[in-house]
C-alpha cells in the first residue's frame, strides 16, 4: 500500500521544524513513496517477477546563499536527525553563492489541480502473466520471429514537496507500461524491433495482441536491409524518432544551458530560429497526460508554455537558480518539460510521403550525436526508401548528419500528432539532409 499524503507530510514538517532550530534560514524537502511490480516473459516463458517498495527523503538547507543537499532511504526519526544535523554542518562549510534561494513566494503553486494522474487499481501478477502470455502468443505468430521478450510494469508513487515558506503539496501518479521486443530472421539477415504502451489508467493500454502484433510486423518489415550510395536527401523521421529531435530543442533552452552560455540558442528569444508553420507546446495540464504535473520540481507553479510560436522562440525553461543568473523569472520548469509537442502541421501523412519522388524513412536513430553547443548532428540510422510514395525496401547502415540551425529552418510537419508519450512530434520531414553510406 502506498504511503499516504498525511504521512510525508509528518516527515516532511518535522525536517523543517528540526532544521530551523539547527541553523537552517531556509530548507526543502522531498518525501516520496514508489511501488513498483514488474514481470518479464522469454519466448512465451515467465523469465522473471519482481517488486519494489521505495521510500526516500531529501533535504536541502539553506544557511543565507550557503546551500547544500542530502538524502536517504531510512525515515527513521534518529536518521533524520543525523541528516539535518549533517546537512546544516555541511551547509556551514559551503561557499555562498549569490543565486541561491527557494522559489519566489508568489510564484509556488496555491492548489492541487487533479489531472487524473492516478488509477488505484491494482493488476495481480496472475493478471499480468496472462496479459504477456497473449502477447507473446501475437507476437510470435509468424515464423520469421525467432525471439520475443516482453514484459509488464505496474507503478505507483505519491510524494510530498515541502520548504520553509509554508509550501506543503504533493499528488499520487500511476502508470501501466507493456513492452514487445522481437528478433525476426530470414536468409538474409536478422533485425530487432519494439513497440510498448505506457499510460496512466490501466484500461487505456494496447491491447495485448495488438502490441504484439505491432512489434512482430515493425520487425519483420525490416528484413533483407540494403545499403544505399551517400547523397544530400529529404529524410522522413517516424513519430517515434521525430520527437527525439524536441528533446534535443528542449536541452537547448534549458536556463542552465542557456546561463553556462552551452547551447547554440543563447540569445535566440524573439528570433526566428523554425520555419513560420512552427509552433511548439509545454502544456503540464493534460488530463492523464504522462507528462503532466501540477507544480515543478520547486513547487512553482506551471502553466502552458507557447515556446515557438510561428517559427519564433517565445521562452527558455527556466527554473529558480538559472533563471537569477538570467534576471528571469521561473516559469515553472525546475525538472525540465512537462508534455511537450509540436502542434499538428498542415499536411496529410500520405501527402508528405509523396512529397518528393524520392526519400528516406527513419524509424530508428542510433547513438548520441547532438550537439548542443555548437547545434551539429550526426547519428546512425535505419529505416526504408521511398519512390513516389511507396515503401520500396529497408535500409541500414547510414549516418545521418546536419546542424539543427539549419534543420530547423527546413522541417515539414504532419497532421497526425497523437500522445503517446510525454513528448510528442507528429511524422517529420527535412529537407536537404546529408547521409552517408556506403
Amino acid at each position: 500500500m502506498i504511503k499516504d499524503q498525511e504521512y510525508l507530510s509528518e516527515k516532511a514538517s518535522y525536517c523543517l521544524d528540526l532544521a530551523k532550530k539547527k541553523g537552517a534560514t531556509d530548507s526543502s524537502v522531498v518525501v516520496s513513496n514508489s511501488i513498483s511490480e514488474t514481470v518479464n516473459f522469454r519466448n512465451k516463458k515467465l523469465d522473471e517477477s519482481n517488486r519494489s517498495d521505495n521510500l526516500a527523503i531529501g533535504i536541502t538547507t539553506y544557511i543565507d546563499k550557503k546551500k547544500s543537499s542530502i538524502s536517504s532511504s531510512n525515515l527513521l526519526k534518529e536518521n533524520l536527525d543525523i541528516l539535518i544535523e549533517k546537512c546544516i554542518e555541511t551547509t556551514k562549510n559551503t561557499p555562498e553563492d549569490e543565486f541561491n534561494s527557494l522559489p519566489d513566494k508568489d510564484l509556488l503553486a496555491k492548489e492541487v489541480k487533479d489531472l487524473d494522474l492516478y488509477d488505484e487499481t491494482h493488476i495481480k501478477n496472475e493478471d499480468k502473466i496472462e496479459y504477456l502470455t497473449r502477447l507473446e502468443i501475437s507476437a510470435s505468430s509468424n515464423k520469421k520471429i525467432v525471439n520475443t521478450e516482453s514484459s509488464f510494469t505496474e507503478d505507483k508513487s505519491n510524494f510530498i514537496l515541502a520548504n520553509s515558506d509554508g509550501f506543503c503539496k504533493g499528488y499520487k501518479n500511476s502508470s501501466f507500461i507493456a513492452s514487445s521486443v522481437t528478433v525476426a530472421k530470414d536468409e538474409k539477415s536478422m533485425e530487432r524491433d519494439y513497440e510498448y504502451t505506457s499510460k496512466c489508467h490501466l484500461r487505456d493500454i494496447k491491447d495485448a495482441e495488438v502490441l504484439g502484433k505491432l512489434a512482430a510486423k515493425q520487425t519483420i518489415r525490416k528484413l533483407s536491409p540494403k545499403k544505399i550510395s551517400s547523397e544530400k536527401i529529404a529524410l522522413i523521421f517516424d513519430k517515434r524518432i521525430a520527437k527525439g529531435i524536441l528533446s534535443t530543442f528542449a536541452n537547448a533552452i534549458s536556463s542552465s544551458a542557456i546561463s553556462r552560455g552551452t547551447s547554440f540558442l543563447k540569445d535566440k528569444i524573439n528570433q526566428k530560429i523554425f520555419s513560420d508553420e512552427i509552433n511548439i507546446f509545454d502544456k503540464p495540464d493534460i488530463l492523464k497526460g504522462l507528462g503532466s504535473r501540477v507544480f515543478d520540481a520547486e513547487g512553482v507553479k506551471t502553466d502552458t508554455l507557447k515556446l515557438v510560436e510561428q517559427g519564433v522562440l517565445r521562452h527558455y525553461l527556466i527554473d529558480t537558480y538559472n533563471g537569477k543568473k538570467l534576471k528571469l523569472r521561473s516559469n515553472g520548469r525546475s525538472g525540465g518539460t512537462s508534455n511537450l509537442y509540436f502542434n499538428n502541421g498542415k499536411v496529410s501523412y500520405k501527402d508528405l510521403l509523396n512529397s518528393n519522388s524520392k526519400c528516406l524513412y527513419l524509424t530508428e536513430t542510433i547513438g548520441h550525436g547532438s550537439n548542443i553547443v555548437t547545434g551539429d548532428y550526426s547519428v546512425g540510422a535505419t529505416g526504408f526508401l521511398i519512390e513516389n510514395g511507396e515503401f520500396k525496401y529497408p535500409i541500414n547502415e547510414i549516418t545521418i548528419a546536419g546542424n539543427f540551425k539549419e534543420m530547423f529552418q527546413n522541417i515539414t510537419l504532419a497532421n497526425d500528432l497523437e500522445f503517446e508519450y510525454s513528448t510528442n512530434s507528429p511524422t517529420m520531414m527535412i529537407e536537404g539532409m546529408v547521409v552517408a553510406g556506403k
